[in-house]
């Protein structure tokens, strides 16, 4: 291919790319601006409830008439609560330059930042989360991370927000609302529990371990999505020797982010102070070993069916790098875990978290 063809070709690929945010920034800010009306509309009646239906009726067929297809009285409904979840979003003054004086120079306003960055349909399923430090926090995530549509509702069907609040101290719960995953201690990648639901086990049959490392293994890209940022996959049975001794490890990762090997084991019975001794030996060769100088410690991550907190703590040293964490086979009751979210922030200070 020439240096002709190959500039055409990133130019219109560029090109497309800005022309489709700019649409979809149009049709959000256009959304918005409807939203906005209807609320302002609504507020006028009397008979809240009768008068809000009679305001979004008379709408869609006025619109509907005038445009055909596109604004349905359950479009407007939802463009009416997209204004009521993010009017903060958005000043007095840009909202007036673009809906009442319609000028081009308000996108002048989003060069460095836009208010929204993700489609339509992101933002009709992110509406159906209540905690505001929820929505948020899956916003960022699906933006940093270039969720689809269908990732977005794997990772909120799995309650990865609540997983990852249940695995941090107090303080950093709240900034998974402002900043989403940020990773920058080896803790980060964990999660309570960890979820395999796509590995299409049943909970009740009886399966190996070689069984459950080789689901994951067929199903790679579903389970580096689980695992989070920044993973890269290196080895299964990764075999070393010690005085003609060999070790196996069951799955070895890299993560880039951290700039360290992290190493794990799958256990389908209950944890024992056995499995985390031998995982803390893998972490020690590793370290001694494997690693470059420049990179940082190894993580060695249990994955089991069963742990117990308190062997854990006292079997490991207390800077160590190892951690365990429960699977499930089967999405998590998320109700459960926003209850067992409440109860932990209320049990280590309160509701001021």
């Amino acid at each position: 291919m020439t240096v002709l063809c190959q500039n055409a070709i990133n130019l219109i690929q560029y090109a497309r790319k800005v022309a489709a945010k700019q649409v979809n920034l149009v049709q959000l800010m256009t959304y918005y601006s409807l939203g906005r009306w209807i609320v302002e509309e609504q507020q006028q009646g009397e008979n809240r409830a009768q008068y809000g239906k009679k305001v979004i009726k008379n709408l869609s067929a006025a619109l509907t008439e005038q445009f055909g297809r596109g604004f349905s009285a359950d479009t407007l409904e939802n463009a009416r609560k997209f204004y009521l979840n993010y009017q903060e979003r958005i000043s007095e003054t840009v909202f007036r330059k673009f809906a009442v004086e319609k000028s081009e120079a308000v996108f002048r306003e989003f060069e460095e930042s836009s208010p929204f960055v993700l489609s339509w349909s992101h933002y009709l399923q992110l509406m159906r989360i209540k905690n505001n430090d929820e929505r948020r926090f899956y916003e960022i995530e699906a933006a940093a991370s270039g969720w689809s549509i269908r990732v977005l509702q794997r990772q909120f069907n799995s309650s990865l927000y609540e997983r990852l609040a249940l695995s941090r101290e107090k303080d950093e719960v709240m900034r998974l609302a402002s900043e989403g995953l940020v990773i920058t201690k080896p803790a980060d990648i964990v999660k309570q529990p960890t979820v395999l639901e796509f590995l299409g086990l049943e909970e009740k049959a009886a399966y190996s371990e070689t069984d459950l490392e080789t689901a994951l293994i067929d199903k790679l890209q579903k389970f580096l999505l689980e695992l989070g940022k920044g993973y890269l996959f290196e080895a299964r049975q990764k075999r070393f020797t010690l005085n003609e001794d060999n070790y196996y490890v069951d799955l070895v990762f890299y993560n880039r982010l951290l700039r360290c090997y992290v190493l794990i084991d799958l256990k389908i019975d209950k944890l024992t102070h056995q499995d985390l001794g031998q995982m803390q030996m893998y972490v020690n060769y590793y370290d001694r070993y494997q690693k470059l100088p420049d990179e940082n410690p190894t993580i060695g991550i249990l994955l089991c069916k069963e742990k117990n907190d308190a062997l854990v703590e006292i079997t490991l040293p207390e800077n160590s790098n190892v951690y365990a964490s429960e699977y499930n086979l089967y999405l998590p009751d998320k109700k459960e875990l926003q209850k067992k979210l409440k109860q932990w922030i209320e049990e280590t200070g309160g509701e001021d978290a």
